[in-house]
């Protein structure tokens, strides 16, 4: 029976109330229309969910109709795509008064919340997402049937984290029929539409989506909202005459009204996006201007090259000693804010030197906490500059200090009741990934041996929940198990001077998937004996670690706490 509050409003699922006799409501995290959507914490799995909830009895009964079917048929769309850039349904529960879809929890914010807060994006950071989004679109567009996704804008786009982006909200996605003249519905997001959503103008197809790409982009690189005055999308270097005319021109192929007049398709489009230099008059002017200057030039090269070579050496010898001073003041800083604003200072005047980022990062982590808002801070230097970084010997070094980060000391989705273990793991993979990328053949890099675990684990712990949904997960938990035994083994040789709340991490991680896996460590071939001598490993281990601080000392009594409940999940797994 659906209930209503004071305002009229139908409430379905209570806050702490359990779904399924799995999924337990922590918080609404949005709505609109006929449907909420609420943050759920999968109790057998210990893993976060999005539920998106449509409530069957409302009492418009025509219009609801419509959005039961459409959730559904979302739902049945998405469960069938294999995409990083798009999430996963994992359950759809049909009740009698709700239906109940569970999906992808996706950490981060919709690019319409980037833009509200800080207005116009940069060029190079806008190519890059719109580089992602035509990749995701390519995937949907070469699908057997095509799907044609045709609600892009900034709202149906989350930045995460880690930079990376996820296409959302499939409900008017629609499968392409090569038979049919027209789409049956016009939908779409008018001033993002293109104008065949609109009925009478021809089927959608994979130029649509190119249309409703470059009109994102339009708002994203100028911070106008197409949907609002004057409602026209004007050459972007209207708004802002440093932008590219380049991307410009793009920009404008992408939203021409006749669908033959654009990039006929997204991999064309990419293609145009990677190249947005060339394609600028600036640029193609100064090549021209080159050539016709080039034997000018050649009489005067040898003094300019003097003159360069000396200016240029200057210049090095400068920022050297302004980076150093920056560095100093960094090291000799008497409060935390003075020391993150010098390493960022340093970062500013040489962007491709790894030493500032890897020192900030410790000085980010010193009182045990990654905060959100000190993630903004670092990535905002760290992902314009990651190509070049990458390129740096010592790089590895860098990745595998921003994985630790993420791992031990992230903040984002912790609450006094709910830990984030999983959202810190996941978040963590891409930089071990990275680290294990480097020096695979060198064995003796205990740095590079690490990395692969803790990328394994995070991998693991990412996807297992689906895979046991799916029922096949067998075979998976004997690798899972050689990895936590052996971070176990080699965790005592890390940092010392994080050894406290690094080990009992690894501890906790350890006895929790003891805890919750031990008849599946069985089924796939561990002894009770190898399991039992972790168990006492970190029994002991966690009685005899020291802490200072209140975070170490309330993860050591949570441990403590879980020590009998784990000997009896290992009894009831071996059946003592």
């Amino acid at each position: 029976m659906s209930k209503y509050s004071k305002d009229g409003e139908v409430v379905l699922a209570d806050i702490g109330s359990v779904i399924d006799g799995k999924y337990e409501i922590l918080k609404m995290i949005g709505k609109g229309g006929m449907s909420k959507v609420y943050l759920a914490m999968d109790q057998r799995l210990n893993k976060q969910w999005a539920v998106k909830e449509i409530d069957k009895s409302a009492r418009d009964k025509t219009n609801n109709e419509v959005v039961i079917q459409s959730a559904i048929a979302e739902a049945n769309l998405i469960k069938r795509l294999d995409h990083p850039a798009l999430p996963r349904i994992v359950d759809i529960i049909d009740n009698d008064d709700v239906i109940y879809v569970i999906m992808d929890y996706i950490e981060g914010e919709p690019l319409s919340k980037v833009i509200d807060e800080y207005g116009a994006q940069p060029q190079d950071v806008v190519i890059d997402w719109a580089m992602q989004l035509c990749d995701v679109l390519d995937y949907l567009h070469t699908c057997d049937p095509p799907i044609i996704y045709r609600d892009m804008k900034p709202a149906n786009v989350m930045l995460r984290p880690d930079g990376s982006l996820k296409l959302i909200d499939f409900g008017i996605a629609r499968e392409f029929k090569e038979t049919n003249l027209d789409d049956t519905v016009s939908l779409g997001t008018k001033g993002y539409a293109a104008p065949e959503q609109f009925g009478g103008k021809g089927q959608t197809d994979p130029r649509t989506d190119v249309y409703c790409l470059g009109v994102t982009m339009y708002h994203l690189v100028t911070g106008h909202n197409p949907s609002e005055p004057p409602y026209e999308l004007y050459p972007i270097r209207k708004w802002n005459s440093n932008l590219s005319g380049g991307l410009e021109k793009i920009i404008q192929k992408c939203t021409q009204l006749n669908p033959d007049d654009r990039y006929q398709s997204c991999a064309e489009l990419l293609y145009a996006l990677n190249h947005y230099e060339e394609i600028d008059d600036a640029y193609r002017t100064m090549q021209k201007s080159q050539l016709r200057k080039f034997s000018v030039m050649t009489g005067l090269a040898f003094l300019c090259l003097f003159v360069g070579i000396f200016g240029q050496g200057m210049k090095v010898r400068t920022d050297n000693s302004d980076y150093e001073h920056y560095m100093q003041l960094a090291e000799t800083a008497t409060d935390e804010s003075s020391e993150i604003e010098n390493y960022l200072n340093a970062i500013d005047i040489k962007p491709s030197d790894t030493k500032a980022y890897i020192e900030l990062i410790k000085t980010l982590r010193s009182d045990t906490v990654f905060t959100t808002e000190e993630e903004a801070k670092l990535m905002k230097k760290v992902n314009p500059n990651l190509a070049v970084l990458k390129e740096q010997e010592n790089y590895a070094e860098l990745a595998f200090e921003l994985g630790k980060n993420y791992w031990y000391y992230y903040d984002y989705g912790k609450s006094e009741t709910t830990d984030n273990q999983i959202t810190r793991m996941t978040n963590s993979i891409r930089w071990f990934d990275d680290v294990a990328a480097v020096g695979v053949n060198d064995n003796e890099n205990v740095d590079h041996q690490m990395a692969e675990i803790y990328r394994n684990i995070g991998i693991f712990n990412d996807e297992i929940n689906l895979h046991i949904e799916e029922a096949s997960d067998k075979g998976k938990y004997q690798d899972y198990w050689a990895d936590l035994t052996g971070l176990l083994t080699m965790i005592s040789d890390d940092d010392p001077d994080e050894y406290e709340i690094v080990i009992l991490e690894v501890y906790r991680l350890a006895m929790n998937s003891i805890e919750m896996y031990a008849r599946k460590f069985k089924a796939d071939g561990v002894e009770e004996a190898d399991i039992r001598s972790v168990f006492e490993l970190i029994t002991e281990g966690t009685e005899q670690v020291s802490v200072t601080t209140d975070k170490t000392e309330a993860m050591k009594e949570d441990i403590m706490n879980r020590i009998l409940t784990t000997e009896k999940a290992i009894d009831n797994a071996f059946e003592r």
